[in-house]
Formats: structure tokens, sequence, C-alpha cells
């Protein structure tokens, strides 16, 4: 089949009947879709149909009042969305943005601190029309899931209602002023730190048991300072009120300027990262969404940058 392909051609679907199965993909609708390309609902169904033809599988389960994608339409789809976003992304990079030129970003205020402000000049020199907005959030579950167009969000990746996709792997250091410090030269010194001298934040209460553990030490849970934010915890270790479990990640630009120490080589890996969020939404995402999405997703976020 192959040699037959090369020898022939391979015709490539028009553009318009790829348009109209990616439309009714995301709506599961032909009438929707129809409204959105600004076509007769029979007009899109006789595109797919075409398109099923040339390709030679059905990607539709064609139900009373229901569409469901069949396995080929499953695998079919994310290659066609992608495509669609990179032309986008390559038209609007190479000849300005049209339309809205705000992007709002929605992300925890330690990782906006400690990871995101340091980059976005490098994104704001690529793409000097573009407006981006960024709003800090602490609990982002608790918010309007319509306020955004990109979220950055720490968890487990399951988010209803977004398309997730994992921006970094992370790990859980000890951290503790320099002066604080000296008492603790190896593992065996976090038997004897005081349970108030371990500061602890919320949703992430686990983390002393874990690495008490790891290090061989008795497990025990912090009754220390308690706060909601990586960076106030961070500013508490600084000031030398005990110790601090932080992402590896969120430490590096305190160990960097030596506000901060790890006073003995611990380290956890977590099952939660940082995650990408789009909103499902029922109309695709405008470029300048697609420029920064993108942009995100190929930033190294491993390369530390200081305060």
């Amino acid at each position: 089949m192959a040699g037959d392909r090369r020898e022939k051609g391979y015709r490539f679907p028009p553009l318009k009947w790829l348009m109209s199965f990616e439309a009714a993909a995301r709506h599961m609708s032909f009438t929707a879709a129809a409204a959105e390309l600004g076509l007769s609902q029979a007009a899109v169904s006789y595109q797919i149909k075409a398109l099923e033809g040339q390709i030679g599988f059905a990607l539709f389960e064609r139900r009373p009042r229901h569409l469901q994608l069949t396995d080929m339409g499953h695998a079919y789809l994310p290659s066609i969305r992608r495509a669609f976003d990179e032309l986008l992304a390559t038209s609007s990079g190479l000849f300005g943005p049209i339309g809205e030129q705000s992007v709002t970003v929605r992300v925890a205020i330690s990782f906006a601190v400690l990871c995101l402000a340091s980059r976005l000049r490098g994104f704001q020199e690529l793409y000097p029309a573009v407006n981006v907005r960024t709003w800090s959030s602490i609990w982002a579950n608790a918010l309007d899931t319509q306020s955004a167009d990109i979220d950055i969000r720490f968890g487990d990746g399951q988010w209803n209602g977004f398309e997730a996709t994992r921006l970094t792997d992370e790990r859980a250091v000890i951290v503790c002023s320099p002066s604080f410090a000296e008492n603790l030269k190896d593992p065996d010194d976090l038997d004897r730190l005081a349970d108030t001298h371990m500061i602890s934040i919320a949703g992430q209460s686990d983390l002393w048991l874990r690495v008490l553990s790891e290090a061989g030490c008795t497990p025990r849970a912090s009754s220390g300072y308690r706060t909601d934010t990586s960076l106030a915890a961070a500013e508490l270790a600084a000031a030398g009120m005990g110790c601090a479990i932080l992402l590896e990640r969120f430490a590096r630009p305190y160990l960097m300027s030596k506000r901060l120490m790890q006073p003995c080589a611990v380290a956890l890996d977590l099952k939660r990262s940082h995650y990408l969020l789009v909103p499902i939404k029922q109309s695709r995402a405008h470029p300048e969404v697609t420029l920064l999405k993108e942009w995100l997703l190929n930033t190294d976020w491993d390369n530390v940058q200081g305060f």
C-alpha cells in the first residue's frame, strides 16, 4: 500500500473537510459545527463523509441525537488539532497577531513570582504586540474557570473542563536559613528538630511525614508555623523561623542568593507536577493564546533563575 501511495501520490484531504471534522469533534454536533463555520448542517455532514471516504475509515458513530468519535476518530483528532494550532501560531508569529492581542494567565502566586516572572521578558521580546496579563491565585480550583485563557496549576493533571499538559517534574527539599542549618549537618539531626520549627504549607502537610521517613527519621507532623503558600514558607525559613519543605524549583532562587540552604541532602520525588491547562471551549483559541501556550511548553523550567 505504501508503494502504491508513492507511485500515485497521496491526496491530502481538503482543509475545509478537516475543519469540519475538528469543529464537529469539538462540539460533538454537526449543527453546532455548521454554525461556527458558517455552513449548512448538510454541508458539514457531506464534508465529513467525503473525508471518511478518502481516508477509508469512519470517524464518527452517528446515533440518534448523538455523535461519538470512533477509535480512529480519537486517534486522528489530536494530530489535526495540533496542525491547526501550529498553523495559527506560525501565522501569528510571522505576520503578527490578528484580533484580540491579550492573553490572561492564572497562576499560583509562588510559581508566578519564583518561576514565571523572570522568564516572561523572553516572550515579550518575541511577541511585543501580545499583552500578557497574569492573575495570581492560591486555591485555583475555587476560582471561576472562565476567567483565564491559560491556567498553570500544581496537581495530578486531572481537572474537569480542561486540557492539561505537564510542564514540570517536581521534587521536594528541606531548606532553612544559614544560621539555622548549623545544627542540621546530616539527616539524623532531623530527629532532634523540634516540631515547632517545622514550617508547613496548607495542602502539603504530608510532606514532613514523607521526608522524615525518607531520611530514616521518626515520622511526625509539624506543629510549627503553617502558611498557605510556598513563597510565605520560604520567607519564614529565610527569617530563621525554622525549616520548610519546598519544591526544589521554588527553593533554587533562594539557594542561589544564599538566603536559604539545604541542611541535608534529602529530596523527595513527588507525584504531583505543574500543568498547563487550557479550558475546553466551544470555539478555537485565539492565536495569541496558542503562541503563549507553545512558548510555555517549550520553556526550560529547569534553568535556574535567581532573584
